[in-house]
C-alpha cells in the first residue's frame, strides 16, 4: 500500500484531524504522521520556540491537547528535518499540514504538499469574484494570512477563533462577523474540523471550506 505523510507544526498523531484526511483517502494509503515538536516538552517549547517581534506567528497542538505559539522561522529547521527524514524512509507524497507560509522547504524527489500554495487559487477559482472571508487561529496572524491570497487578487475579510483555545462561543462570534459581509468561508488553518465547518456555515448562513478537507481530497488523487 502506498504511504502519505503528514507532517504537522506541532506533534503527532493529530487524532483530531487524521481522521478527515484519511476519509479523503479512502484506504487507498496509509497515512504516517511526524510533528515538528515531537519529543518536546511544553516548557521547552515556551522558552525556545515562542516567538520573537517580527516573526511569523503560528499556533499548533501538543499530544497533550495544549496549544501552543511558536514562530515559523525557529520551527522551520526541524520541519525540514521531518520532511527529510520521511523522503529518506521512501515516502513519495508528503503532505503539510499548515497553512502557513515556509519558504525554502524542499525535498529531493518526493511531492511536497504546501496548503498556503494551493488555497489561494483553488478559492479564487471557487468564490468566481465573490466575498471570501478567513476564520484564522489569531488575530495577530490577520495580515500574513490575508497576504497570502493578495497576489490572486483577493482581499478578504478576516476574523480570529483558534480550533484549539477558543470556545464555542468564540468561533460562533467570528463566524457571525461574516454575517451579510462575505459569500463564502474559508477555514485557514489545518485544524479545524467538521464541527467548526458546521457551526460557521449555521452563523454565517454561507458555504464554508474546511481547509484539511479540501487538501485531502486534492492529496488523494496522487496516491
Amino acid at each position: 500500500m502506498d504511504k502519505l505523510g503528514m507532517i504537522t507544526i506541532g506533534q503527532a498523531p493529530r487524532t483530531d484531524v487524521a481522521p478527515i484526511v484519511e476519509r479523503a483517502l479512502e484506504g487507498r494509503a496509509k497515512l504516517v504522521q511526524a510533528g515538528a515538536l515531537d519529543g518536546l516538552s511544553f516548557a521547552y517549547i515556551q522558552e525556545h520556540l515562542s516567538p520573537s517581534p517580527g516573526e511569523y506567528v503560528l499556533t499548533s497542538r501538543l499530544t497533550t491537547g495544549e496549544s501552543v505559539v511558536i514562530s515559523r522561522e525557529k520551527i522551520q529547521p526541524l520541519l525540514q528535518e521531518k520532511i527529510t527524514h520521511m523522503e529518506e524512509q521512501g515516502i513519495r507524497t508528503i503532505l503539510l499540514l499548515c497553512t502557513g507560509v515556509f519558504p525554502g522547504l524542499h525535498t529531493r524527489t518526493a511531492f511536497l504538499i504546501e496548503p498556503d500554495h494551493v488555497l489561494p487559487p483553488v478559492i479564487k477559482a471557487m468564490s468566481g469574484g465573490r466575498r471570501v472571508g478567513l476564520i484564522g487561529p489569531l488575530e495577530e496572524q490577520k495580515d500574513n494570512l490575508k497576504l497570502k491570497f493578495s497576489p490572486h487578487g483577493m482581499n478578504p475579510g478576516f476574523a480570529a477563533a483558534s480550533p484549539y483555545s477558543s470556545s464555542e462561543e468564540e468561533f460562533r462570534q467570528a463566524a457571525r462577523h461574516f454575517k451579510d459581509q462575505a459569500d463564502l468561508i474559508v477555514l485557514d488553518c489545518m485544524g479545524y474540523t467538521d464541527v467548526h465547518r458546521e457551526l460557521a456555515a449555521r452563523y454565517a448562513g454561507v458555504p464554508v471550506v474546511l481547509s484539511n478537507a479540501l487538501i485531502g481530497k486534492l492529496v488523494s488523487e496522487m496516491v
